[in-house]
């Protein structure tokens, strides 16, 4: 069976009580958990997923964008599509697109990934491991990932602590724990995001103190994570 816009995978998930909000609809960071899922399991079908780690080699998601049309409520059937989408310079990308049981677009994602050598925290090309025929190395996506420069009037702030259910198998917080901590600074203040970018800058670690700045226009503000002043990371969220 062919796949829609010459993706290369497909995997299947219904949502779960777990992973919707109060109001019924899925939660970016329980779709970016999905996304997440569904890009390790065409990286092993391929073999450039956990392998990687005989290697002492990893993935390190550098920018991610979500874009959700219609959010999937609890107990709809999803169809996730992903494929490779070329390369540039050290920059590998991989796109998303999500279907509901009446195959309409509910959501779209497009993301930048590092390889990284574990122990010498070297970034290395993404072609020494990736297979052309998936990702392009002369090829790059119009749709990449924003840079982000967070600015504007501090609207709130909120200081967390990074818990063990934050972390991920490298003992990083894992890319959608930066994601529910964004959901629930916005929630505070009555957002409710319909699409998000994010930069992730530095590592974060269990113990850490994350001092979260919500600043700019309520409609599309940015979030800044800061770490002993240092800057972990920085999205932008916009509302319907």
């Amino acid at each position: 069976m062919s796949l829609p816009e010459n993706f290369q995978f497909e995997k299947a998930f219904e949502v779960g009580a777990f992973q919707v909000h109060p109001n019924g609809n899925m939660s970016l960071c329980s779709l970016a958990d999905l996304l997440q899922e569904i890009a390790w399991k065409h990286a092993d079908s391929q073999g450039f997923g956990r392998n990687l780690l005989e290697q002492k080699l990893m993935w390190a998601l550098s920018r991610i964008e979500i874009k959700v049309n219609q959010f999937p409520r609890w107990g709809d059937s999803l169809r996730i599509f992903t494929g490779g989408r070329g390369q540039a310079g050290a920059f590998a990308f991989r796109e998303f697109l999500v279907w509901n049981q009446q195959e309409e677009v509910v959501a779209r994602a497009m993301s930048s990934w590092l390889l990284v050598h574990i122990e010498k925290k070297r970034i290395l090309k993404p072609e020494s491991v990736l297979p052309s025929s998936l990702f392009d190395p002369q090829v790059a996506p119009s749709w990449q990932p924003i840079k982000l420069e967070a600015s504007g009037p501090e609207l709130a702030s909120k200081l967390i602590q990074v818990q063990h259910s934050d972390l991920d198998l490298y003992h990083h917080v894992n890319h959608t724990s930066y994601i529910r901590w964004v959901e629930n600074i916005a929630a505070d203040r009555g957002l409710f995001p319909t699409s998000i970018a994010v930069n992730y800058l530095s590592e974060c670690k269990a113990g850490d103190q994350v001092h979260l700045d919500l600043l700019g226009p309520d409609f599309s503000p940015f979030i800044q994570g800061r770490v002993e002043g240092k800057v972990v990371f920085e999205a932008q969220i916009k509302c319907a």
